[in-house]
């Protein structure tokens, strides 16, 4: 038993040897490393390398996002009729491709410096993205219908769509999704690929209806003209109305009131702030003329004794 503990006593102690060792080789290994001049000096060379790839980078990102504004400003100038809000989306997607593709040289550039043989990360980079691209197919239709929706125009930055359930305004449009803001605040970001059905209401003029109501009692072509009359300036009042409003006539004969129906061709987008405006114009306008708009009222009948019948209101 004394034997057996002699020798275990004996291995413990030369393996704390040979690890001590180890540690005395590892220490002067890299204090040497680290009073090398050459290792400092290949340090500050790569160091300085590395900074001029990421600064030349960026300049040249920024040479070629200028190249794209002075193109698409060039393009806008032109004789050719084009869509501007095309030309906006085409130059963010642009810029958005090219960033992409000069970050990605310049980290090839930082892995050559540090010696890596990029042969078999490219190759190997290849294959996982062919898989990738087998395995991740919505992300593959995402990309294509961003691609469809920008070369078709079928809506564009800064325009007012309805995607399903999700109305807004288009902010942004990328290579896999299309962000949305909506009037009241939300912001929605849709994967292209489950865009199907697209109401866009940007591309042409709006009409915005109007129905004001007015008693039984008052004059139709009196309450007509006092509506053409009024609205005959609006396009001068407001920017957002194109024609002067039509006056259709009588829509309706209500329980209670006369419906008259008003239409108008404004900007696109605008219609509701263009009803509104006209609502409040009209009232203005049959108050001044002592036009009554109507409201509910109750007409009661109370029997004599003689039979006879006493109405009032």
């Amino acid at each position: 038993m004394r034997s057996y503990l002699l020798a275990a006593q004996g291995e413990t102690e030369e393996s704390i040897e040979q690890t001590l060792n180890v540690f005395e080789k590892w220490k002067d290994t890299t204090f040497k490393w680290l009073t090398d001049s050459a290792t400092w000096e290949l340090l500050f060379i790569n160091t300085v390398k590395i900074l001029l790839i990421v600064v030349l980078t960026r300049i040249a990102i920024k040479v070629v996002h200028r190249m794209i504004n002075h193109a698409m400003s060039a393009k806008e100038q032109s004789r050719v009729t084009v869509n501007p809000r095309r030309l906006v989306t085409v130059g963010k997607l642009l810029k958005n491709v090219t960033s992409l593709a000069m970050n990605f040289i310049m980290i090839m550039f930082i892995l050559s410096v540090f010696h890596i043989n990029l042969a078999p990360l490219l190759a190997g980079a290849g294959v996982i993205g062919l898989a990738i691209g087998f395995g991740a197919q919505s992300l593959v239709k995402d990309v294509m219908t961003g691609f469809f929706i920008i070369f078709e125009d079928q809506f564009a930055v800064g325009d007012v769509i309805k995607v399903g359930q999700f109305q807004g305004t288009v902010e942004m449009i990328g290579l896999r999704s299309t962000r949305i803001h909506s009037w009241t605040g939300e912001v929605f970001i849709i994967p292209n690929g489950n865009i199907t059905d697209v109401t866009n209401f940007s591309l042409n003029n709006s009409i915005a209806v109007v129905d004001i109501s007015i008693a039984y009692e008052e004059n139709i072509e009196k309450a007509t003209e006092v509506m053409k009359n009024t609205l005959a300036d609006m396009p001068e009042r407001d920017d957002n109305v194109v024609n002067v409003p039509q006056v259709l006539g009588v829509q309706q004969l209500g329980a209670s009131e006369i419906i008259i129906r008003i239409i108008t061709e404004c900007r696109p987008s605008t219609q509701a702030s263009v009803a509104r405006h006209i609502n409040k114009e009209l009232k203005k306008a049959l108050d001044e003329h002592g036009i009554e708009i109507p409201y509910p009222r109750v007409v009661t009948l109370h029997r004599q004794e003689q039979g006879g019948i006493n109405y009032g209101a």
